[in-house]
């Protein structure tokens, strides 16, 4: 088959065509012929050769048109406005003054901690968890999707099982189950469905989840939008960003379907951050106290830090606009306006912009109103990688992207943003980066983000919780495993059927001591009291539902004790060992000791 003319593709019309695509693909080949994309069908072979290919070529095509709100003619006009801003060089910040965005600080506990965390307890019988998890571990060295990799390897909990039992717990006390909307990916759609079939749902009932799928878009070859090939009959496509999650919220019905149901607040999280429901609570209690829309949890950031910064940015004739800056554009943008000196530190040397850790509280009356008005499309943006600097021509072909984090760029009828600022190991530690990126980082003073690092702060988070309610902790010294740094104890696993609040510890937790390597981990109605864990032992309960346990002057004694066992060079390279295992560098071994 060959196009002849592009204003009239009989390809698609005449009786060769007839039952090897449906109308709805012959009329799309027609609308992006007449956009300019004829060399999509130039080279194609004569009837009734290469039908297979064909056929699948414009299913794929089709899809794409589908998955886009406006279809694959608004995707290339949005993307020509875009790349002819690239090309010009435009400042996205032109004309404005970085401010202090209104913001709160509940970086440390105290009255204002407390009154959030049980306003947002009760918020949270009204909300729904939208769980952004598109990404495969492969950059840890992990092959497969990372909601599978385990927190923790005291007793490997996945990040799902995690999230999940903490979603349970909160159901089962409000009385109301809470929804978890999960966005999956080409690569994680599969696996996800597996994980949670596998495990019936960890618990939560069928039609409490849902599930998401983001489609890739087309890649864009050169300035004038064409849409490239991988390579004939195969359409190039690449990840558009987690921003579609609000796309998916919107075309799915989800949004709207939350809303009637009663739902008021989405807490949108990533799929590797076990502290994130730590500060969860308490940031939807601040939304709740503040009428914020829009809540970004956050972090105070050291200056210079590949973390963008959120700020407030004011503009003549145009409304405040608080936004997520990017690191690399944040300092040459206060250098040109308020701060000559760049992004300086303050007095407890951290920058006037708190990180943006892309975990958000969003108000769903209002956010149904921008999702209507906007089409569900977040702010799109492009980086082309140009190849001179004429900056006309492509090094690779690029695409349109989104970022969930720039929904505020679409609202227009004065929604209230504002950001509630935690203690970063408190809400916050990524698992992204395999042991060897992670030394480097470490050697560079910047965190290192790896399943070794996260799990150490997830330890760290259940001592910050045993030292809030009172009992004396006392820190193992700090190990270096795999050169990434490892406090080898206590360590201390709060199960969220023991403890969904700060405030449930303390009245579960009255005086005692714990130290060293010793491990603690609790799970359902647990009370303890003046109860001593030393270094070398480990207490470890799990109470039945309807059987409260108290454990009152007690000392665990050496009969059992969790001990890490770093891995060999040898165990470092096999595959007999788990990969979640080689992507930390150490196991956690249980032994038993006979007195």
């Amino acid at each position: 088959m060959q196009i002849q003319n592009a204003q009239e593709p009989t390809v698609f019309s005449n009786n060769s065509a007839a039952g090897l695509f449906s109308d709805a693909e012959i009329q799309l080949a027609r609308e992006l012929i007449s956009d300019g994309q004829s060399h999509l069908f130039s080279d194609w072979d004569e009837p009734g050769v290469g039908d297979h290919e064909k056929r699948r070529f414009m299913a794929a095509l089709l899809n794409a048109h589908l998955a886009y709100p406006g279809g694959l003619t608004a995707y290339t006009r949005n993307a020509r406005l875009l790349l002819a801003e690239a090309a010009s060089g435009a400042n996205p910040f032109e004309g404005c003054t970085p401010a202090q965005p209104d913001l709160v600080d509940l970086s440390s506990f105290g009255p204002d901690y407390d009154a959030a965390e049980a306003e947002g307890l009760k918020c949270f019988a009204e909300s729904a968890v939208v769980l952004v998890a598109g990404g495969l571990g492969e950059r840890l060295g992990y092959h497969g999707i990372k909601l599978d990799i385990p927190v923790e390897v005291t007793e490997t909990t996945s990040y799902l099982a995690h999230y999940a039992s903490l979603i349970k717990a909160a159901s089962d006390r409000l009385g109301r189950p809470i929804p978890l909307i999960i966005m999956t990916s080409r690569d994680t759609d599969e696996g996800t469905r597996t994980t949670l079939a596998a495990n019936k749902n960890f618990g939560l009932p069928e039609g409490q989840i849902t599930i998401l799928r983001q489609e890739l878009v087309p890649a864009l070859s050169d300035m004038k939008a064409s849409l490239a090939l991988e390579k004939k009959y195969e359409l190039l496509l690449k990840p558009h960003g987690h921003g579609d999650i609000h796309t998916l919220l919107h075309t799915s019905g989800t949004a709207k379907k939350l809303a009637e149901s009663g739902v008021r607040y989405l807490l949108f999280i990533q799929d590797t951050n076990g502290q994130v429901f730590n500060a969860a609570l308490a940031a939807i209690g601040v939304s709740e106290q503040r009428g914020y829309d829009f809540n970004s949890i956050a972090v105070n950031r050291i200056p210079g830090e590949a973390v963008g910064g959120i700020a407030r940015l004011v503009k003549n004739g145009a409304p405040d606009l608080t936004i997520n800056v990017e690191y690399n554009l944040l300092d040459p943008l206060l250098r040109a306006t308020v701060s000559p000196e760049g992004d300086v530190p303050d007095e407890k040397g951290f920058s006037k912009f708190p990180g943006n850790i892309n975990l958000l509280i969003v108000r769903l009356a209002p956010y149904l109103k921008v999702l209507e008005s906007s089409g569900g499309v977040v702010a799109e943006f492009v980086n082309p990688k140009f190849s001179d600097a004429t900056r006309t021509s492509f090094k690779k072909p690029a695409r349109l992207e989104t970022l969930m984090q720039d929904l505020p760029k679409n609202f227009t009828s004065g929604e209230k943003v504002g950001v509630t600022v935690f203690d970063r190991v408190w809400c916050f530690s990524a698992c992204k980066n395999n042991l060897a990126d992670a030394a480097q980082k470490v050697a560079q003073n910047s965190p290192p983000e790896s399943a070794s690092s996260a799990e150490n702060d997830f330890y760290e988070a259940g001592r910050t919780k045993l030292r809030a309610a009172g009992m004396t902790v006392e820190d193992s010294p700090q190990e270096m495993l795999q050169g990434v740094p490892f406090t080898t104890g206590p360590r201390v696993i709060l199960r969220p059927s023991f403890a969904l609040t700060l405030a449930d510890v303390r009245e579960k937790i009255q005086g005692g001591h714990i130290s060293g390597d010793a491990t603690l981990v609790l799970e359902g109605d647990v009370h303890l009291k003046n109860v001593t864990i030393p270094a070398g032992t480990s207490l470890i309960v799990h109470a039945k539902d309807g059987a409260p346990v108290t454990i009152e002057n007690f000392t665990a004694t050496p009969k059992s004790r969790f001990t890490i066992q770093p891995l060999t060079d040898e165990e470092m390279q096999s595959d007999q060992v788990p990969e979640y295992l080689r992507i930390r560098g150490y196991r956690i071994v249980k032994s038993t000791e006979i007195s």
